[in-house]
């Protein structure tokens, strides 16, 4: 009986350890759902199964936008060519933090050849929405038939001897070209309605909380601007005189309650070569693919001036926003900080910088200087300056 006793003990003793030691060996094992540390990019980051990741997945799929509400039919879009990656880098980084995360638009880039492997690769890791890489048409890029080529040579000379910023540049009079009367058109940009133009290498200061497209259109805009100055003199000579060649041929198009007056001193007799500065623009693209925009452009590139003298697409934006749009539909964005060498827009308005955790330098901001037109843009729009303009200017 004493040994039947011990027996029994020995073996309850026996079951007690087995158990104890499955516990042990299960606890330290860990649960199979984890991801192995041998390779955790693999799964993303490692975090228990109880709680989400907290950075975004390494995959192909963007982060999820964090501003709630829908979206507009809009996309970014930048000229490019594979050499400017690293600054066009620069650039998306900038638009990202401050805006796009929030967002997700898309990116359509744009090349006069293809682009590269590495550039896409970039770039598309870059950007938090889609990114479209197009090619541009030879005839979109190149010397319409009707441009005589020798008297092109000769002007481009001149221009080098009389030392006019890219007086002697073909790629540069092709750009500003393209960028009048063709970007728009392209295949990609068809399918939008609503465009975001940033160039490679520039900066945006202050976080951008709400969506601008949704502004443009919540306020019936349809161009936009942060920048605008005097145009140089010596590329645009005749410009003036090949719009109002246009205005006489098209007076349908040019719309009551324009801002003829901001372009001209003198009621539409001469130019005053205000600007709004085109490297940064937010507008509408059905008004671009308008019949009177269309018009127009045509009207000016059968003038030849892209080539004869050098032309920029900025003044032959801003001419037919303020003349072809109301007052009402060209709005400026004081709250977008941006810079583009060699001019800096930081909002005027302390309070407005310290909210949004502006880092630019208010004595920077160029829009009180006297090249600026910004201050002409208020009278003609009759609108009171921000306040704490008069501090700045006195900088």
């Amino acid at each position: 009986m004493a040994n039947s006793q011990r027996y029994l003990r020995y073996i309850v003793f026996a079951l007690v350890c087995l158990i104890l030691l499955f516990f042990i060996s299960s606890s330290s094992s860990g649960p199979s759902s984890w991801p192995s540390i041998t390779n955790p990019a693999a799964n993303g980051s490692i975090t228990s199964p109880e709680k989400p990741p907290t950075t975004p997945n390494t995959g192909s799929s963007p982060p999820p936008a964090t501003a709630a509400g829908g979206r507009m039919n809009a996309t970014f879009v930048t000229l490019a060519r594979n050499s400017d990656l690293w600054e066009i880098a620069k650039s998306i980084r900038h638009v990202e933090d401050r805006f796009n995360r929030k967002f997700n638009y898309d990116w359509v880039f744009l090349n006069d050849d293809d682009f590269d492997d590495e550039f896409k690769k970039v770039t598309s890791a870059l950007v938090s929405g889609k990114t479209k890489y197009g090619r541009i048409p030879t005839e979109h890029w190149s010397f319409p038939d009707f441009i005589d080529q020798d008297r092109a040579a000769k002007v481009r000379e001149q221009m080098k001897e009389a030392k006019i910023i890219y007086g002697d540049s073909i790629s540069y009079r092709h750009m500003c070209r393209y960028e009048s009367g063709f970007f728009f058109r392209h295949p990609l940009m068809l399918d939008y309605e609503w465009y975001w133009r940033v160039e490679p290498s520039v900066e945006f200061f202050c976080d951008i909380d709400y969506d601008p497209f949704q502004y443009m259109a919540d306020n019936k805009k349809k161009y936009s601007f942060v920048l605008s100055l005097y145009e140089y003199v010596e590329t645009i000579p005749t410009l003036w005189d090949a719009v109002k060649n246009f205005t006489k041929a098209h007076p349908e198009h040019i719309v009551e309650g324009n801002m003829m007056n901001w372009l001209s001193d003198d009621d539409g007799k001469t130019y005053n070569h205000c600007h709004f500065w085109s490297n940064f623009e937010i507008g509408n693209l059905n008004w671009l693919r308008s019949k009177a925009y269309l018009d127009y452009f045509n009207s000016l590139d059968h003038a030849g001036g892209f080539f004869y003298e050098r032309w920029g697409d900025a003044p032959v934006h801003s001419i037919a926003a303020a003349l072809m749009l109301k007052k009402e539909e060209i709005h400026f964005f004081n709250d977008i900080a941006y810079y583009h060498v060699p001019f800096t827009h930081c909002p005027t308005g302390e309070e407005y910088r310290l909210q949004h955790k502006c880092h630019c330098n208010p004595k920077d901001n160029f829009d009180w200087n006297g090249y600026s037109c910004l201050s002409r843009y208020y009278e003609v729009k009759g609108k009171e300056k921000p306040a704490g303009y008069e501090k700045e200017q006195q900088q």
